[in-house]
């Protein structure tokens, strides 16, 4: 039967080595380049390309395979607060059942296996002794990463009115004007232009009598 799984793909690991002998175990070490889209899209995220290091333990069961691993990878986002850039480390535990397509856990026939045959529905499927760790990898590094990231927990941001990163400018602060008094200012403001137009419109009166007065004598 032809699989879907490529064995040349770094994230396809084969079972095959592992046999199906209750109890066997295998140790496997690899690093591999993480995947696309790994992490949170336009929050934090492993960029693609980068090393990824996985540490498995597989071990054969009476239902399958189950591999237990960890992956240490370092992730790149941007603060949600200031919006510079924060790198992560991460060391991500995962566990996942791969399970025998053919037979159940007394190597019957699943067909066979009448309501029992539920069970095994939760479980990942072997593809020709083989199994794709990437959904697991996937699943396990997004759980793991802050939906908001920070560059520091006391990160103080940026400045609301100005955009300034505070953090730089700790004392950075604008003169609070309490809206109860905007109005009474602009009040005074306009009074006072009118007073002094008025003033220079007295002047000018004056003037003029005391020209007229001249010409008289």
């Amino acid at each position: 039967m032809s699989t879907r799984l490529d064995h040349r793909n770094p994230l396809v690991f084969d079972t095959h080595e592992l046999g199906r002998r209750p109890g066997a175990m295998q140790r496997i070490s690899r690093s591999v380049e993480a995947p696309r889209d790994l992490g949170v899209e336009g929050v934090v995220g492993v960029p693609q390309g980068t090393p990824v290091e996985l540490q498995l333990r597989l071990e054969s069961v009476m239902e399958g395979v189950l591999v237990t691993g960890t992956a240490r990878a370092s992730a790149e986002g941007e603060c949600v607060r200031c919006l510079e850039p924060v790198e992560l480390d991460l060391d991500v535990d995962f566990q996942e059942m791969f399970s025998y397509p053919d037979s159940d856990d007394r190597g019957r026939s699943k067909a066979a296996a009448g309501d029992e045959a539920e069970d095994d529905e939760d479980m990942i499927p072997l593809e020709d002794g083989m199994f794709d760790l990437e959904p697991v990898l996937r699943d396990a590094v997004v759980l793991a990463l802050p939906m908001q990231p920070v560059c520091r927990e006391d990160c103080e941001g940026l400045c609301s009115e100005c955009g300034i990163n505070l953090n730089d400018n700790p004392d950075h602060h604008h003169d609070a004007v309490d809206i109860r008094w905007a109005a009474l200012q602009g009040l005074a403001g306009s009074l006072g232009t009118d007073e002094k137009d008025n003033m220079s419109g007295k002047a000018s009166d004056g003037d003029v009598r005391s020209a007229a007065e001249k010409q008289e004598k």
